[in-house]
């Protein structure tokens, strides 16, 4: 590759790098009944992980995150095709069983035109609808790190309910559901986090993170930037290794009701 030709292709990757970055939301939505952050780190200028807030037109509050299969310019490609077909679902249904079934065969239809990069149209993810007015969740973890639940000293995980999206034509995606109380903090992250690996080869794994998670008593802006200085004291790389992905949602506000469905045993 020649020097001018070189300098060009760096051109398009940083031009790339800024369209998708415009993809993401520039601030978190301003609730009455929540605080939510986000913080994001690429490991490279494009990358896999992707993040969203939608506001519906019920008022329900849609949040998701995901992981796109492989690194780099292939996947910041699939990630586009996710984020596009993600706005367009959102806006006709609420039921996070149906989106996800949707996005599954999108990527389906593009694994089957071939065999060698099938595998490439396949993410994780953490896509759910929070209940303004009863801080009810439904949601589906498809293969995404389980997010975690702190109330009080206990921690609740919210484990894989399917596969990854775009490996089977036919999943099996079985909704969950979370009652929140006043006080909770929820916490969603991707695995760039849990495998950050330091030069001893030690990772910082979901131990670092539910520890955190336990002693940090700032806000949620200084809990995403206590979580990302924990990963640089550990010995994590800078860049990372792999796309890093954070959102943290405190929950707050005067409407509470008394009547709040158990929540599942701490794990």
């Amino acid at each position: 590759m020649s020097e001018m030709s070189y300098g060009d292709f760096h051109e398009d990757v940083d031009l790339a790098s800024s369209v998708q970055q415009l993809l993401f939301p520039k601030s978190s939505p301003l609730c009455s009944w929540c605080c939510i952050g986000v913080k994001n780190r690429m490991a490279r200028g494009l990358g896999g992980d992707y993040f969203d807030f939608i506001t519906m037109p019920d008022d329900c509050q849609m949040l998701l995150v995901g992981d796109v299969t492989g690194h780099g310019l292939s996947a910041s490609v699939v990630m586009a095709l996710i984020y596009g077909f993600m706005h367009r679902a959102a806006l006709e249904s609420c039921a996070p069983q149906q989106t996800a079934c949707g996005i599954n065969r999108f990527l389906r239809t593009f694994a089957r035109r071939s065999q060698r990069l099938d595998h490439y149209f396949s993410s994780t993810l953490f896509y759910a609808v929070i209940e303004p007015e009863t801080r009810q969740m439904s949601y589906l973890n498809c293969g995404q790190v389980p997010p975690l639940i702190r109330r009080g000293s206990e921690l609740f995980r919210l484990h894989a309910t399917g596969p990854p999206l775009g490996f089977f034509d036919d999943p099996d995606l079985v909704p969950g559901q979370f009652q929140f109380q006043r006080g909770d903090r929820l916490l969603i992250y991707t695995d760039g986090i849990v495998e950050a690996t330091n030069r001893a080869g030690r990772q910082f794994g979901d131990r670092g993170v539910a520890e955190l998670l336990l002693d940090a008593d700032g806000d949620h802006l200084e809990f995403l930037e206590q979580l990302f200085e924990r990963m640089a004291a550990f010995g994590a790389s800078d860049p990372p290794a792999d796309d890093c992905t954070a959102i943290v949602i405190d929950f707050h506000g005067s409407f509470w009701q008394t009547d709040q469905q158990s929540a599942p045993s701490p794990a």
